[in-house]
């Protein structure tokens, strides 16, 4: 594959994660129950995996992986957090 191929492809690649992003951003800002939310920040952090794989493909630096890992496993915690202790929305 030449290079000018590979650099169109991640381009367009880092288009789709951002315009995710965005979407799961919004999810979170508007979202109307905690489980929207909730569903958004899982978004973020699989978008926020996705923007850092492609960083590791066009730069060649894997230097990142480690916090790929983190990232991950906060957000596997913060999930499980949630789910474990939310209650239903207009409970007390």
């Amino acid at each position: 594959m030449s290079p000018a191929t590979y650099q169109i492809f991640l381009t367009v690649a880092a288009v789709l994660v951002a315009a995710g992003f965005v979407l799961m951003a919004w999810r979170v800002i508007v979202g109307p129950n905690s489980l929207d939310r909730l569903l958004g920040n899982d978004g973020i952090t699989a978008s926020l995996q996705c923007a850092l794989a492609l960083y590791i493909c066009w730069t060649l630096d894997t230097t990142v992986v480690n916090v790929m890992i983190v990232i991950a496993l906060l957000g596997f915690i913060a999930s499980l957090a949630v789910a474990r202790f939310r209650k239903r929305d207009g409970a007390l």
